[in-house]
């Protein structure tokens, strides 16, 4: 003898009821992690910590040296056929621009652009990340106030 299921009834949210998902059985809508938690944070926001982790750790020593110059973080370089000699260049790939400042009537502050994912492609890991992101900013620093990289480090 065969039994045929029994008739489910409607499911009802409130006192007493427990709360559905959803109305299609999806899940909960909505993130999963807060945004204060750090598995928040996007790849975009963790480059510029490590950027700005190194730039301070330049600024506190190198104050009145680095007083005006500008740091910034693009995703991708322009589509230049020919780099200049300010480009930091691994192979054909920019990874690192350092535009001069221009003194005069429309002065223009110093100014080191990183390029953030050709830097994110040539890193194993985060940790190496922060490295290269390192070694990138001393040098060009190091470029901007004509000094050896290995006196900044």
């Amino acid at each position: 003898m065969t039994t045929s299921p029994e008739p489910r009834s409607p499911r009802r949210s409130g006192p007493g009821h427990p709360a559905r998902r959803d109305r299609h059985g999806r899940g909960l809508r909505g993130r999963l992690v807060p945004a204060t938690v750090p598995l928040a944070r996007t790849k975009a926001e963790i480059f510029d910590d490590l950027v700005l982790d190194t730039v301070e750790g330049l600024e506190r020593r190198y104050a009145k040296e680095l007083a005006g110059v500008e740091f910034a973080v693009e995703d991708v370089p322009p589509e230049l056929n020919v780099y200049d000699s300010d480009v930091l260049e691994d192979g054909e790939v920019p990874l690192a621009r350092l535009l001069p400042g221009r003194p005069g009537r429309q002065e223009l502050p110093p100014r080191i652009v990183l390029y953030r994912r050709p830097l994110e492609f040539r890193a194993m890991d985060r940790e190496d990340l922060a490295d290269l992101v390192h070694d990138v900013i001393i040098e060009q620093v190091a470029n901007l106030l004509g000094v050896d990289p290995d006196e900044l480090s």
